[in-house]
């Protein structure tokens, strides 16, 4: 009898200890709930800055990976200015708050210098998911990282790579999440009470386009049926809106490379999800989609693309490249056929995790599976290239400001009213 108890007390210590070490390995994220104010933020939380949406509900991802140039990705108000980039440009000028400067450019990843225009080419919007990020306190005269998830509604900058930049209202800078989303444990405190429609199976992380985008298709979060153009860099004076309840069928897009698949339902508005564990290479052919050709779907609902992963070249996943051309993520086009002009090879590193690869017809503005990034993310989902600059900011990194202007319907990059159905592009 002592021998099967004392086997019994080995086994409930064995399990003890290994349950031990299952929750060491998890990574402790701090919740950070709409129109909460921080306790040590880098610029005094009173409503000046800049204000979140409360009360916006979580929407349901179809992947915990979103690109930045997502269409829907994002929401947007025409009636609210979520953030005032200019007073935050005359905070961190000051000379007098020259020592928070040092440390907001230092994690920025440019010199103090460059503040003034590194902040004219970022985009306000407000999250429409639950997204995780490396958040930024300032202690004693430091920043000082921490892993934070954001709630749907949080006013964001985002950068020219999609990527949230700075939280608004109180000018914390931010960079991507690099951890497994999957093994996190979100805590609630200081006053970020859990939100109603949070989700831990919907939180997700946001990868960099790959390459600089001048427009960004947003959500209108007060009237969900329509969306809003906005030129990258510009805080909502040059918006234009689009119908997003009108639909649109899925093209066919077998044959295709996974680059221009993306590209070419972009320019519909849809969204991309994919099959596999991560983004395939942009030159990985495309051997199916769910839904089907012909499907109709609604703005930012997503498109899930099976790939021949072993028909393209793996990708590098170091510094990103760039070809020098600016992405176009803006309305559906109107050009009779979803038709793309290049192949966009740009390619962009991010964070690593194993996406689970869960994708649905509901119109939530998410994109690609179940997951975070894995090192290497799609390309820009936008409609083609046009010519312009660009400079690389991941995880707001220095990002150049890019061209805004209206793309005409002659150019690969075009922006108007939807698109037709089907994708005039022969097979890559």
């Amino acid at each position: 009898m002592k021998t099967v108890v004392r086997r019994i007390a080995v086994l409930l210590a064995a399990v003890l200890i290994l349950g031990g070490c299952t929750e060491q390995q998890l990574f402790a994220v701090r919740a950070v709930a709409a129109g909460i104010p921080s306790l040590a933020p880098f610029f005094e939380e009173d409503g000046a800055l800049g204000k979140d949406r409360r009360g916006l509900a979580p929407e349901e991802a179809h992947s915990g990976l979103q690109q930045g140039n997502t269409p829907g990705l994002y929401g947007g108000t025409r009636n609210q200015r979520v953030c005032d980039i200019e007073r935050l440009k005359n905070f961190l000028t000051d000379p007098e708050n020259s020592q928070k400067a040092r440390e907001w450019a230092r994690i920025v990843g440019i010199p103090p210098a460059r503040i003034g225009g590194y902040l004219d080419g970022l985009t306000p919007v407000l999250l429409r998911h639950d997204t995780l990020v490396k958040n930024h306190d300032y202690k004693k005269g430091k920043a000082v990282p921490y892993d934070s998830l954001l709630a749907a509604g949080v006013a964001v900058l985002v950068n020219e790579r999609g990527l949230p930049a700075v939280k608004c209202s109180c000018g914390n800078p931010l960079k991507s999440f690099d951890k497994d989303p999957e093994k996190i444990s979100v805590t609630f405190e200081d006053g970020n009470k859990k939100w109603a429609g949070y989700e831990k199976s919907d939180v997700v992380t946001v990868g960099p386009a790959s390459r600089p985008l001048r427009r960004i298709a947003l959500l209108d979060v007060d009237d969900p049926g329509t969306a809003i153009d906005r030129p990258v860099g510009t805080t909502g004076e040059d918006d234009s809106t689009f119908d997003a309840t009108k639909q649109h069928a899925v093209p066919t897009l077998v044959g295709m490379t996974f680059d221009r698949a993306d590209q070419a339902l972009a320019r519909l508005g849809l969204a991309v999800a994919y099959a596999e564990d991560g983004p395939p290479p942009g030159d990985a052919t495309v051997t199916g989609s769910t839904p089907e050709p012909g499907t109709p779907l609604a703005f930012g609902e997503a498109v899930t693309l099976n790939v021949d992963t072993d028909s393209g070249a793996p990708t590098d996943p170091g510094s990103p490249t760039d070809s020098g051309s600016a992405t176009d993520s803006g309305p559906p086009t109107d050009s009779g056929s979803a038709t793309d002009s290049g192949s966009g090879s740009g390619t962009t590193s991010g964070p690593s995790a194993s996406p689970s690869g869960k994708a649905s017809g509901k119109a939530t503005g998410s994109a690609p599976g179940k997951g975070t990034p894995s090192g290497r993310t799609p390309s820009t989902p936008g409609g083609g290239t046009s010519s312009g600059t660009g400079s690389t900011a991941s995880g707001g990194g220095t990002a150049s400001s890019t061209a805004a202007a209206t793309p005409t319907l002659t150019e690969s990059a075009s922006a108007g009213p939807p698109a037709s159905s089907t994708a005039a592009e022969s097979p890559a």
